[in-house]
């Protein structure tokens, strides 16, 4: 029972950053064919992502908040949003393992952290593609909230379309206020 942890969105503008936990069947059909999520084609993770829902022992998904990324930092809330996946999992784990060279504290059983996990060890893969697919549906929301934006297209990233969007538009409530490029934005109330 061993959960695999993996998160997605710590580096964009806006939204929040998605982590889920996933408990891996052995005798998943798929075992072996789960990768990195930004390594799969979109029509494809989703496909995978239904497959996890249906297959797994247990999965979970957790969100670090707008005001949580801004209140602890990006790092801290990430760990606290990978624990609560973990522990919202209906399957006590025996152990757990995390993408990236950090794990959270406090966790529910002995946790490892794994360089390059999500493109190497299944459940921390599939667990990669359960909050790809999630966060994805989340900015798509946005951007029928917020269309200015094209949340949709760059998924909060700082890519052209939004920091062009941003010089125009200025801020919008899901931006994360202190990142730097949001920070120095706002630090210019002249400009809005």
């Amino acid at each position: 029972m061993i959960a695999g942890v993996d998160e997605v969105g710590r580096g964009p503008l806006a939204g929040p950053v998605v982590t889920a936990a996933v408990i891996l069947s052995p005798d998943d059909p798929y075992y072996g064919q789960y990768r990195d999520s930004k390594k799969v084609s979109e029509k494809k993770r989703l496909k995978l992502y239904h497959h996890i829902k249906h297959y797994a022992v247990s999965y979970a998904v957790a969100q670090a908040s707008l005001s949580e990324i801004d209140e602890l930092n990006i790092l801290h809330a990430t760990m606290k949003a990978m624990r609560k996946a973990v522990l919202a999992l209906d399957v006590h784990p025996t152990s757990i393992e995390v993408d990236g060279n950090r794990v959270p504290n406090h966790m529910p059983a002995p946790t490892t952290a794994i360089i390059g996990g999500d493109d190497s060890v299944q459940h921390i893969a599939a667990a990669s593609i359960m909050a790809k697919v999630v966060r994805d549906r989340l900015m798509r929301a946005y951007d029928y909230q917020y269309p200015e934006y094209q949340f949709a297209k760059h998924k909060g990233y700082g890519t052209k379309t939004h920091m062009d969007a941003l010089k125009q538009y200025g801020v919008c409530p899901i931006h994360r206020k202190t990142f730097a490029p949001i920070a120095k934005l706002l630090a210019q109330p002249s400009l809005f």
